[in-house]
């Protein structure tokens, strides 16, 4: 799941800084958006909640935590991209004014081309480890990973071996859905953001 919507950015307000790494805390929407995303799943069987170090992702599980009284594990791999010397929210800035290295990073797909930024194999790898690790811990068991937009395009890219930000960019608090067999892993779901619509309803279970 990708974190709900976070605090907008401001120029002359940087976000504060988690080992590099700006750090906002959801909006307004975003935390019911979170609500939102606990009233889909609070009925499903989950083993197992992830969330990085950066709070938007804790505040996001929090809810859907709560009610399935699961302590969520920190994955400190599925961190979001490190954009170097765009972070605290300066990323966001330059992507509005189409600043060239924004635009030839998107058009190159490659986030190392922003200054200082994560390199982009190293950024695969880290996200491939996270993924493995988890699988190895909880062999077919079904866990909630709630990362970020650049994470979830990495896993889904290497799953469908597709060009690299085929996926970036999920919506806030959508669920994709993969399914982990030994090396390889399978998309089964992305960007369902059903949840979110002000007239959805949760199914009730089957009679028995």
């Amino acid at each position: 799941m990708r974190h709900g919507e976070s605090a907008p950015a401001d120029p002359d307000t940087p976000f504060p800084l988690v080992d590099g790494h700006g750090d906002p805390p959801l909006d307004p929407v975003g935390i019911e958006q979170a609500e939102r995303l606990a009233n889909r799943l609070a009925g499903e069987h989950v083993d197992a909640i992830y969330v990085t170090t950066l709070c938007r992702t804790v505040q996001t599980a929090a809810p859907l935590a709560r009610r399935l009284g699961i302590d969520p594990r920190v994955e400190p791999d599925l961190r979001e991209v490190f954009l170097g010397e765009w972070e605290g929210g300066l990323f966001r800035v330059k992507a509005a004014e189409q600043d060239p290295a924004f635009v030839r990073a998107m058009e190159e797909e490659r986030w190392d081309h922003i200054p200082g930024a994560e390199n982009q194999d190293a950024f695969a790898a880290r996200v491939a480890g996270a993924i493995g690790r988890i699988d190895a811990a909880h062999p077919d068991q079904r866990v909630v990973a709630v990362t970020h937009g650049g994470v979830i395009g990495q896993v889904l890219a290497a799953a469908t071996r597709s060009r690299p930000f085929a996926f970036v960019g999920p919506d806030n608090a959508s669920i994709s859905h993969i399914v982990v067999v030994g090396d390889q892993v399978a998309l089964r779901r992305y960007n369902d953001t059903a949840h979110l619509h002000p007239h959805f309803t949760v199914a009730a279970p089957p009679p028995t």
